[in-house]
C-alpha cells in the first residue's frame, strides 16, 4: 500500500456560535488512516458577525447572498490570519464546513455560507468546501457528516457522541455505520444564559440549582422528532418554530428551564447510547466540559463515558472537515448513504483552486 501525507487545515463553525474552530493536522494513510495534529485555535465571532449568524433564518434569500459574500471575506481573513500566526509553511488544503444558513434536506435545501469560490483566491491555497449540496440533491439529509471520520479514525468506540449546538452520535450496526442528531444541547442552554450575562452555564452549575419542571420536561420528550427513526437532523429553524415558543409559554425562571432542558437533553442521549451493553462511549464538543449534564448522563447509562484530550473534545469536529476534504481531494467516498438517507455513497464537496 502506497503511503500517503497530506497537510491540511480543518476549519468549523458550529450552531452554537462559540466560534471558529482551526486546526492544522496532518493525515497520513498506511492501510488506515492516521492523524498529527501540530496546532489548534478558536477564534471567537466578533459581536457584528454573532448577531448575524444568530438571525440567519430570517433574512432573504437576497440578504443571505450578501452575508455570504462577507462572511467568506471574513473567514479567509481568520484563516490567514492563523497560518501567519503559527508559521504555517506546508498547506496540501484548506478543508471548511462554512456555517450553516439554512438546513431544510425535507424541501431539498442547505445553505453554507462562507463557501463561495473566491475564498481560494482570498487565501492563495486549495480549498475544499460545501460539503452538504450534493448529499442533499441526492435525497440526503446533509447530515451529519463527521460519521465518516468516527468510523475511520475513532472505531476504537461503539459510540462517538459530539455535545455541540446540537447532540448527535454515530455507530456501527451490523458493520454499517449510522449516524444522527439527537436534540438540541448548547443551541438552547446558552441562548437561555445569554440574559445573565454568560455565553455559557460553566460546568451545568446554573442548570444543576435550578428545579425540574416536570410539565415541560414531558412537553419535550413528546415531541415528534424524538419517535422518528434516522436518517435524522436538526436545525437552528426547528429550535425556534418548536423549542423556544414551548419553553417560553411557562415563563418559568432560568435555572428553572436549564434544569429541564438539561434533563431532557440526558434523557434523550441515555436512549440512544443505552441500544448497547457495556459500550464504550467517546464524548466531544463543548458540551463535554458540562459537568451536570455528564453526570446525569452517566446516572442514566451503565455504559462507559470517555472524555478525550482537551484538542480532540473541542476540535474534533474540525480534524475531520480536514479529513472529508482529503478524501473528496483523493476521489474517496466521504459521506455515506446508511448515515444522511442519500441514494449512494459519494464524494461530497466542492474543490476551488486560486
Amino acid at each position: 500500500m502506497i503511503k500517503e501525507t497530506f497537510k491540511v487545515i480543518g476549519v468549523m463553525s458550529g450552531t452554537s456560535l462559540d466560534g471558529i474552530d482551526l486546526i492544522y493536522v496532518q493525515f497520513n494513510f498506511d492501510e488506515k488512516w492516521t492523524y498529527t495534529i501540530y496546532t489548534t485555535e478558536t477564534v471567537s465571532y466578533t459581536q457584528y458577525w454573532e448577531n448575524t449568524l444568530k438571525h440567519l433564518v430570517s433574512n432573504s434569500k437576497q440578504e443571505l447572498k450578501d452575508i455570504d459574500d462577507g462572511y467568506t471575506v471574513y473567514l479567509a481573513e481568520v484563516i490567514n490570519s492563523f497560518i501567519k500566526k503559527h508559521h504555517i509553511e506546508t498547506v496540501d488544503a484548506i478543508c471548511s464546513h462554512g456555517h450553516t444558513a439554512l438546513h431544510q434536506p425535507q424541501s431539498g435545501m442547505t445553505y453554507q455560507i462562507g463557501n463561495l469560490p473566491k475564498i481560494s483566491k482570498l487565501l492563495q491555497h486549495t480549498v475544499v468546501c460545501d460539503f452538504r449540496m450534493q448529499d442533499v440533491e441526492l435525497g440526503g439529509q446533509g447530515a451529519p457528516l463527521v460519521p465518516i471520520g468516527d468510523k475511520l479514525l475513532f472505531s476504537d468506540y461503539d459510540f462517538c457522541l459530539n455535545l455541540g449546538g446540537f447532540a448527535n452520535i454515530s455507530t456501527e450496526i451490523d458493520d454499517t455505520r449510522i449516524a444522527y442528531d439527537i436534540c438540541p444541547v448548547n443551541i438552547v442552554l446558552n441562548h437561555y444564559v445569554k440574559p445573565l450575562g454568560f455565553n455559557y452555564d460553566n460546568e451545568g452549575q446554573i442548570a444543576k440549582s435550578g428545579k425540574l419542571h416536570t410539565e415541560l420536561l414531558n412537553q419535550l420528550n413528546d415531541l415528534d422528532f424524538y419517535s422518528k427513526s434516522h436518517p435524522k437532523s436538526l436545525g437552528l429553524e426547528w429550535v425556534k418554530q418548536l423549542i423556544f415558543p414551548m419553553i417560553d409559554a411557562y415563563n418559568l425562571s432560568i435555572e428553572t428551564i436549564l434544569r429541564t432542558f438539561t434533563e431532557h437533553v440526558a434523557i434523550q442521549i441515555s436512549k440512544e447510547i443505552n441500544t448497547k451493553h457495556n459500550a464504550k462511549v467517546l464524548v466531544s464538543g463543548g458540551g463535554a466540559y458540562n459537568k451536570f449534564l455528564l453526570d446525569l448522563i452517566v446516572s442514566k447509562t451503565k455504559n462507559s463515558i470517555e472524555l478525550p484530550s482537551k484538542e480532540i473534545i473541542e476540535f474534533k469536529e474540525a480534524l475531520i472537515f480536514g479529513l472529508l476534504g482529503v478524501l473528496k481531494l483523493k476521489g474517496a467516498v466521504n459521506c455515506l448513504k446508511s448515515v444522511t438517507g442519500a441514494k449512494k455513497d459519494h464524494s461530497s464537496g466542492r474543490i476551488y483552486y486560486p
